[in-house]
């Protein structure tokens, strides 16, 4: 069991870190989730949003970043 206490602190420190920088840095964030691909609709009642194009590049990052890691860990 100690391996998976250490993977749930390293993702709740991750989770901290990723939510700090979006905390201090969510004004300059506006951009995400407003990329040409993403799609809104908007009726009278129904709204409904699929960030295609954002989500996407999130997990081109995400793959980059775990493949990195992967490489030098």
């Amino acid at each position: 069991m100690q391996p998976i206490g250490k993977y749930i602190v390293i993702v709740g420190v991750i989770l901290v870190v990723v939510g700090l920088l979006v905390w201090f840095a969510g004004d300059k964030l506006n951009w995400f989730g407003n990329l040409p691909g993403d799609v809104r609709v908007e009726k009278k009642n129904v709204k409904i949003f699929a960030p295609f194009t954002t989500m996407l590049l999130l997990s081109i990052l995400l793959s980059l970043l775990m493949w990195l890691f992967r490489k030098f860990f």
